[in-house]
């Protein structure tokens, strides 16, 4: 399963609790951004199979990067991720281009391999 992974959040406290989890599960993180800009250069220099993306962020939200990085129809498998339950963001997940969500209280390899599908 060896997918390299982009994680996207603007709390250092969750992106280190999620690299050490997902590291520990098996995936090669190959970086981490603190916003959607550098989340979108990051993407780019470092072309990760898959980028678990907060939907809220400090700049452009999760949803703006998710339709910008899977726009062309290729690009890395998107994830959002949030400490909000998908419910509340309505169909704006589906329409991200992003190929699911995760709860970060659920985050785990399994979740995260399960919403890539």
């Amino acid at each position: 399963m060896a997918q390299t992974v982009l994680i996207v959040d603007d709390h250092p406290s969750f992106r280190a609790a999620a690299r050490l989890l997902l590291e520990a599960e098996g995936y090669a993180v190959v970086g981490e951004a603190p916003d959607g800009a550098s989340a979108l250069r990051a993407a780019v220099a470092l072309e990760p199979d898959l980028v678990l993306l907060d939907v809220n962020l400090p700049d452009l939200d999760g949803f703006a990067v998710a339709e910008r990085l899977t726009a062309d129809g290729g690009g890395p498998a998107v994830v959002l991720c949030s400490s909000r339950d998908a419910a509340e963001f309505g169909d704006r997940i589906a329409r991200s281009g992003a190929r699911g969500f995760v709860p970060k209280a659920d985050l785990s390899g399994a979740a995260l391999e399960a919403a890539a599908r």
